[in-house]
């Protein structure tokens, strides 16, 4: 039996990934209806703990204690769950359309921040694609008639927050592997929403803790084939596919509650991706410059935004 091509798998993990990154926002925003963020997020965590136990064992807890970036993934863990408290609180009041286009946004975010907090050089088609992106925003959230700007203005926050999380794995990169940053990171999550359980009301039942837990788990699996597709096809081939994540969003939100983006979240979602694609463009022609940015890539994704 022929083998696929390795780019051509990797393409089809990238699809898949979004597919089960879509559909945990999706089960999160379901149960965030009804339940508190912290519970759903401890939870959550402690599944994607486990599963992490289970399967890196010894090596991966070692790796996770032995290393110099300690300090640096707690930081960026609790960053990460202010930004996810704010975005699924957000998620209350806003499609899994909306949400989703917004948090698009955060690699736009990361060019800016790559320059205030990095003192990175961007050139020209950097900041254009910065300038497309922004415009990109603006037009989503057509801010002049938001059906709900608070909860618009929480996801924009929970981006911004992602966004300053990325700039913090660059510095974390190559001092901690992957799986022992989930591990650590999740620890943490469990600490902290563990922490706010008492002051939350009454536990869920044991169906809505698996629907938790299950979610945990469609999570890691998306980070899972993320992470492997990258390892078979390079950024710039799998950019384009990684704004299928709008679109699993749209199929969605249209299945699960009947909602259909309008117009302006059309438009607005286009420019978005076009941004993305003009910053892989910037980056893939100029190569020579010092420190560029990375390529985009799978620390973006929204499982714990940017990594588990």
């Amino acid at each position: 039996m022929k083998r696929l091509d390795p780019a051509l798998t990797g393409v089809l993990l990238c699809v898949l990934a979004y597919g089960l990154l879509g559909l945990q926002d999706a089960a999160m925003k379901w149960l965030v209806a009804d339940q508190s963020v912290p519970v759903s997020l401890f939870f959550r965590s402690l599944a994607v703990t486990a599963a992490c136990l289970l399967f890196g064992r010894g090596p991966m807890v070692r790796g996770a204690l032995a290393s110099s970036a300690q300090a640096m993934v707690i930081l960026r863990a609790t960053i990460s769950i202010v930004a996810w408290i704010l975005y699924y609180t957000g998620a209350r009041d806003l499609s899994l359309a909306e949400m989703t286009v917004i948090y698009f946004s955060a690699p736009v975010m990361v060019v800016v921040l790559a320059v205030l907090v990095l003192k990175e050089r961007v050139g020209p088609l950097q900041w254009a694609s910065v300038a497309v992106g922004f415009a990109g925003v603006i037009v989503a959230v057509h801010p002049t008639h938001a059906p709900a700007p608070t909860a618009t203005a929480l996801v924009l926050l929970s981006a911004l927050l992602w966004a300053f999380g990325y700039i913090l794995l660059r510095r974390i990169n190559g001092r901690m592997t992957v799986g022992a940053q989930v591990l650590v990171t999740n620890i943490v999550f469990c600490l902290v929403t563990g922490g706010m359980l008492p002051f939350q009301g009454p536990m869920p039942g044991l169906s809505e803790i698996a629907l938790m837990a299950a979610v945990g788990l469609i999570g890691g699996a998306g980070q899972y084939a993320l992470f492997a597709s990258f390892e078979r096809a390079s950024a710039a081939v799998l950019a384009p596919f990684e704004y299928t994540g709008l679109i699993w969003a749209f199929l969605l939100g249209a299945l699960i509650w009947g909602t259909r983006p309008d117009l302006a979240l059309i438009l607005g979602a286009v420019l978005i991706a076009a941004s993305g694609l003009i910053g892989v463009h910037a980056v893939n022609r100029d190569k020579r410059r010092p420190a560029p940015l990375p390529e985009p890539g799978p620390a973006l994704s929204p499982l714990n935004g940017p990594t588990p």
